[in-house]
Protein backbone atom coordinates (compact mmCIF):
# COMPACT_ATOMS: atom_id res chain seq x y z
CA UNK A 1 0.00 0.00 0.00
CA UNK A 2 1.51 3.47 -1.26
CA UNK A 3 0.45 6.53 1.21
CA UNK A 4 0.94 10.11 1.76
CA UNK A 5 4.80 11.14 2.84
CA UNK A 6 5.09 11.59 6.19
CA UNK A 7 4.97 15.19 7.54
CA UNK A 8 7.29 16.31 9.73
CA UNK A 9 6.99 17.94 12.79
CA UNK A 10 8.93 21.18 12.09
CA UNK A 11 6.39 21.62 9.57
CA UNK A 12 4.17 22.45 12.87
CA UNK A 13 4.31 26.76 12.00
CA UNK A 14 2.91 29.48 13.22
CA UNK A 15 1.12 29.67 9.66
CA UNK A 16 -0.68 26.17 10.98
CA UNK A 17 -0.94 27.68 14.31
CA UNK A 18 -2.65 30.67 13.43
CA UNK A 19 -5.27 29.09 11.28
CA UNK A 20 -6.37 27.19 13.53
CA UNK A 21 -5.92 29.76 16.04
CA UNK A 22 -8.09 32.35 14.95
CA UNK A 23 -10.64 29.65 14.36
CA UNK A 24 -10.95 28.29 17.42
CA UNK A 25 -11.02 31.76 18.81
CA UNK A 26 -13.61 33.18 16.50
CA UNK A 27 -15.67 29.92 16.37
CA UNK A 28 -15.89 30.79 20.53
CA UNK A 29 -16.85 34.35 20.16
CA UNK A 30 -19.95 32.88 17.52
CA UNK A 31 -21.07 30.96 19.80
CA UNK A 32 -20.70 33.60 22.57
CA UNK A 33 -24.26 34.42 22.07
CA UNK A 34 -26.19 31.53 21.69
CA UNK A 35 -24.13 30.48 25.39
CA UNK A 36 -25.52 33.85 26.72
CA UNK A 37 -29.24 33.10 25.49
CA UNK A 38 -28.95 28.97 26.70
CA UNK A 39 -29.58 27.89 23.04
CA UNK A 40 -28.32 23.83 22.17
CA UNK A 41 -25.67 24.89 20.61
CA UNK A 42 -23.10 27.41 22.25
CA UNK A 43 -19.55 28.13 22.71
CA UNK A 44 -18.02 24.88 22.53
CA UNK A 45 -20.27 23.89 19.59
CA UNK A 46 -19.51 26.74 17.79
CA UNK A 47 -15.77 26.92 18.92
CA UNK A 48 -15.39 22.79 17.86
CA UNK A 49 -17.05 23.52 14.06
CA UNK A 50 -15.21 26.07 13.13
CA UNK A 51 -11.73 24.91 14.36
CA UNK A 52 -12.68 21.23 12.82
CA UNK A 53 -13.54 23.26 9.49
CA UNK A 54 -10.36 24.93 9.75
CA UNK A 55 -8.18 21.80 10.03
CA UNK A 56 -10.15 19.91 7.24
CA UNK A 57 -9.17 22.73 5.12
CA UNK A 58 -5.70 22.63 6.38
CA UNK A 59 -5.34 19.09 5.79
CA UNK A 60 -7.27 18.60 2.42
CA UNK A 61 -4.74 21.31 1.22
CA UNK A 62 -1.62 19.43 2.13
CA UNK A 63 -2.35 16.19 0.72
CA UNK A 64 -3.42 18.63 -2.31
CA UNK A 65 0.06 19.37 -2.36
CA UNK A 66 1.56 16.12 -1.43
CA UNK A 67 0.08 13.80 -3.93
CA UNK A 68 -0.48 14.30 -7.78
CA UNK A 69 -2.72 17.85 -7.52
CA UNK A 70 -4.87 17.70 -10.19
CA UNK A 71 -6.35 14.26 -9.25
CA UNK A 72 -7.51 15.61 -6.29
CA UNK A 73 -10.74 17.60 -5.98
CA UNK A 74 -10.73 19.76 -3.03
CA UNK A 75 -13.73 20.70 -4.04
CA UNK A 76 -14.93 17.66 -1.88
CA UNK A 77 -14.46 19.42 1.01
CA UNK A 78 -17.34 21.97 0.92
CA UNK A 79 -19.77 19.13 0.02
CA UNK A 80 -18.28 17.37 3.22
CA UNK A 81 -18.75 20.26 5.23
CA UNK A 82 -22.24 20.79 3.76
CA UNK A 83 -23.87 17.63 4.75
CA UNK A 84 -22.37 17.79 7.92
CA UNK A 85 -23.50 20.72 9.04
CA UNK A 86 -26.87 19.90 7.59
CA UNK A 87 -27.14 16.97 9.33
CA UNK A 88 -26.39 18.73 12.81
CA UNK A 89 -28.58 22.00 11.78
CA UNK A 90 -31.04 19.51 11.03
CA UNK A 91 -30.89 17.71 14.72
CA UNK A 92 -31.25 21.16 16.32
CA UNK A 93 -34.58 22.44 14.33
CA UNK A 94 -37.29 21.40 16.45
CA UNK A 95 -41.33 22.54 15.84
CA UNK A 96 -43.12 22.79 18.99
CA UNK A 97 -46.79 24.24 19.64
CA UNK A 98 -46.72 25.98 16.20
CA UNK A 99 -43.17 27.46 16.69
CA UNK A 100 -39.63 26.78 14.94
CA UNK A 101 -36.74 26.95 17.28
CA UNK A 102 -32.69 26.82 17.16
CA UNK A 103 -33.26 28.30 13.16
CA UNK A 104 -30.83 30.50 13.66
CA UNK A 105 -28.85 28.61 15.96
CA UNK A 106 -28.09 25.92 13.05
CA UNK A 107 -28.05 28.71 10.34
CA UNK A 108 -25.47 30.20 12.71
CA UNK A 109 -23.54 26.90 13.01
CA UNK A 110 -23.33 27.15 8.99
CA UNK A 111 -21.14 30.40 9.27
CA UNK A 112 -19.12 29.08 11.87
CA UNK A 113 -18.20 26.24 9.41
CA UNK A 114 -17.46 28.77 6.62
CA UNK A 115 -15.64 31.01 8.77
CA UNK A 116 -13.39 28.04 9.90
CA UNK A 117 -12.75 27.23 6.33
CA UNK A 118 -11.55 30.54 5.48
CA UNK A 119 -9.14 30.49 8.60
CA UNK A 120 -7.69 27.14 7.11
CA UNK A 121 -7.31 28.61 3.88
CA UNK A 122 -5.87 31.98 5.38
CA UNK A 123 -8.35 34.39 3.35
CA UNK A 124 -8.08 36.66 6.37
CA UNK A 125 -10.28 39.19 4.77
CA UNK A 126 -13.25 36.97 4.32
CA UNK A 127 -12.67 35.44 7.96
CA UNK A 128 -12.87 39.26 9.11
CA UNK A 129 -15.88 40.27 7.49
CA UNK A 130 -17.81 37.33 8.16
CA UNK A 131 -17.19 37.85 11.85
CA UNK A 132 -18.15 41.34 12.20
CA UNK A 133 -21.16 40.34 9.85
CA UNK A 134 -22.38 37.51 12.01
CA UNK A 135 -21.84 39.16 15.42
CA UNK A 136 -23.83 42.52 13.85
CA UNK A 137 -26.74 40.21 12.60
CA UNK A 138 -26.82 37.96 15.46
CA UNK A 139 -26.32 40.54 18.83
CA UNK A 140 -26.90 44.21 17.29
CA UNK A 141 -29.90 43.27 15.13
CA UNK A 142 -31.42 41.20 17.95
CA UNK A 143 -33.00 44.76 19.26
CA UNK A 144 -34.62 45.22 16.36
CA UNK A 145 -36.24 41.83 16.51
CA UNK A 146 -37.21 42.37 19.74
CA UNK A 147 -38.93 45.24 19.09
CA UNK A 148 -40.78 44.24 15.41
CA UNK A 149 -42.97 41.40 15.25
CA UNK A 150 -42.20 39.11 17.74
CA UNK A 151 -45.94 37.36 17.99
CA UNK A 152 -45.59 36.84 14.02
CA UNK A 153 -43.38 34.37 14.83
CA UNK A 154 -45.21 31.77 15.48
CA UNK A 155 -46.80 30.03 12.50
CA UNK A 156 -50.10 28.81 14.16
CA UNK A 157 -51.24 32.13 15.07
CA UNK A 158 -50.16 33.38 11.99
CA UNK A 159 -52.73 30.96 10.19
CA UNK A 160 -55.30 31.88 12.63
CA UNK A 161 -55.25 28.51 14.62
CA UNK A 162 -54.36 28.94 18.52
CA UNK A 163 -50.95 27.10 19.39
CA UNK A 164 -52.65 24.14 21.28
CA UNK A 165 -54.23 22.40 17.77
Amino acid sequence: MELNPVTSIEWLDWDIISRLGVAAILGLVLGLDREWRGHAAGMRTHGLICVSAAAMVVSIMALYHQLDGPRMDPLRLFEAAGAFIGIIGAGLIVFSKGQLHNLTTAAHLWLATMVGIACGAAQWPLVAILTVVSLIMITVLRVAEDKFGKEDRNIARSIGRSPDE
